[in-house]
């Protein structure tokens, strides 16, 4: 396995410059030796930044965990790994509108300290609410007045005890024409509904999707076939949605491998320019991050 990392990963002094919008980093994922794509991971900045710069990849996008204690410590878990990486990796927050009205009145205020957020992340699914819960227009009010895109867990869970009836990508459709001017990401297209989170992003184009998430564990019999077959998954969807501008691409690190997360969208059967968007230039736009200095060597 070692020998095909090797071969996967390419040199960071070329090629497009990327963007992974779905990356997790947090002292509160306590199973990350077990569910990490391997188990001697460096899970730290240095680690990340690390595998971020021999993949290419100039900026991430973190997403705090839902297992913080607050959303004050989240949050300050997450800018301060966005200090420490030297304007590489940019912070995304959650909240949980099951805890009740003052959670979300608490969470909108602190959020008002943190110039620097980069979006929210909600986790239906893992939390018992639906994306369309009127408990949320708050913070799609606050979303929309800051220009925060939105990030929606869709699809499977980690863990066993989720409840997937709450995050299938249909139930995103409402709130997406409740808020036509907010900006949405569907992640992990929203495994196993692909079509149906195809289908969100097509009728609305407010909503996003990221390639995320897609794979299981690289022990798990038949790997290399679960590659490939996230390959087609994803071409399929672009093929429905019937363009690139709102694919995204993201590993859900450290889950998947950066090397291999790529792989499913540099070897799309797409034009070079296409595939290039969906790695970063998508992701730069939707997030307002700004354009990488050309690197030596890049064609």
């Amino acid at each position: 396995m070692a020998d095909a990392r090797e071969n996967r990963s390419v040199t960071g002094s070329s090629g497009p410059h990327r963007v992974d919008v779905h990356l997790h980093l947090s002292q509160w994922w306590h199973e990350i030796r077990r569910t990490g794509y391997r188990a001697d991971l460096e899970y730290s900045v240095r680690g990340l930044l690390g595998e971020m710069t021999r993949n290419g990849i100039d900026h991430g996008i973190v997403i705090q965990l839902h297992e913080a204690p607050s959303v004050r410590d989240g949050l300050a878990e997450a800018r301060a790994i966005a200090a420490e990486s030297d304007g590489r990796l940019h912070p995304v927050t959650t909240v949980d509108p099951t805890r009740g009205e003052e959670e979300v009145r608490a969470a909108l205020a602190l959020w008002e300290t943190a110039p620097d957020l980069a979006g929210i992340k909600l986790y239906p699914g893992y939390q018992a609410f639906y994306p369309h819960d009127r408990r949320l227009d708050p913070v799609y009010e606050y979303a929309h007045r800051r220009n925060l895109p939105v990030l929606v867990h869709q699809g499977d869970t980690l863990e066993g005890r989720g409840l997937v009836k709450y995050a299938r990508p249909l139930e995103l459709d409402e709130v997406a024409g409740r808020f036509r001017d907010l900006r949405f990401v569907l992640c992990h297209l929203g495994n196993p509904w692909v079509n149906e989170g195809a289908e969100m992003v097509y009728k609305n184009e407010n909503v996003y999707a990221d390639t995320s998430g897609l794979l299981a564990h690289p022990s798990v019999p038949y790997f290399e076939r679960m590659v490939r077959q996230a390959r087609d998954v994803v071409y399929s969807a672009i093929v429905t949605v019937g363009r690139p501008d709102r694919i995204l691409y993201g590993s859900d690190w450290p889950l998947e491998e950066l090397a291999v997360a790529i792989e499913v969208v540099d070897q799309l059967d797409l034009p070079a320019p296409d595939r290039e968007a969906i790695l970063g230039g998508n992701a730069r736009r939707l997030f307002g991050l700004p354009e990488p200095p050309r690197r030596p060597g890049a064609s």
